[in-house]
């Protein structure tokens, strides 16, 4: 009974939240948007002017204004986002676990594979490190010192390289492309 409490007090929370966010006048070029984040890692994302409400009994639903439904378990949501259309297309952190092959900046490649659980490896150098994801890109940390980061530029990913003894902050030893060789859709 007290777990039942606990879901309907927070998803009340957010339904305030939500009417706030609706009721706050957006700027003509802004399109405000609700995120709905899963705790399998992907996003789906809900236009604001398209919702007419959203009821958190189970099941979920979403009711759009022109009468349509759509219905969604409460219990798989990990986190509601509000916001722009720019923060909604920030990757998550779903969207870089796999296999990825990017270069050396040498014009060799090699792969990196990133775990659902934080863990990192590669085929080149010392071959085990972490990841996190901050502001939508993966910061890797190896256990030789080395840090690369992948991010989405556009339609494409690249990978940033920096020795030891630099910062995600510095200018990078070398910039090259990216790409999962077994992408996921999302």
């Amino acid at each position: 009974m007290r777990g039942l409490v606990r879901v309907v007090t927070v998803f009340g929370i957010l339904l305030l939240a939500f009417a706030w966010a609706v009721a706050t006048p957006a700027a003509a070029d802004d399109r405000n948007s609700v995120v709905i984040v899963f705790k399998d890692g992907h996003r789906q994302s809900f236009a604001m002017a398209e919702i007419a409400r959203m009821d958190f009994k189970a099941p979920s639903v979403i009711v759009y204004k022109d009468g349509h439904r759509q219905k969604f378990s409460a219990s798989d949501i990990a986190s509601i986002e509000f916001g722009n259309s720019a923060s909604e297309m920030m990757p998550g952190r779903g969207h870089f676990v796999g296999e990825w092959e990017v270069g050396q900046g040498n014009g060799s490649n090699f792969f990196i594979t990133l775990d659902a659980d934080g863990d990192a490896k590669k085929t080149l150098g010392a071959s085990h490190g972490t990841w996190t994801l901050v502001d939508g890109e993966a910061r890797i940390s190896w256990d030789d010192g080395w840090h690369d980061v992948i991010r989405k530029v556009g339609s494409k990913h690249e990978k940033r390289a920096y020795e030891p003894g630099k910062s995600f902050d510095d200018t990078p030893n070398n910039v090259t492309a990216a790409r999962n060789t077994n992408p996921k859709p999302i």
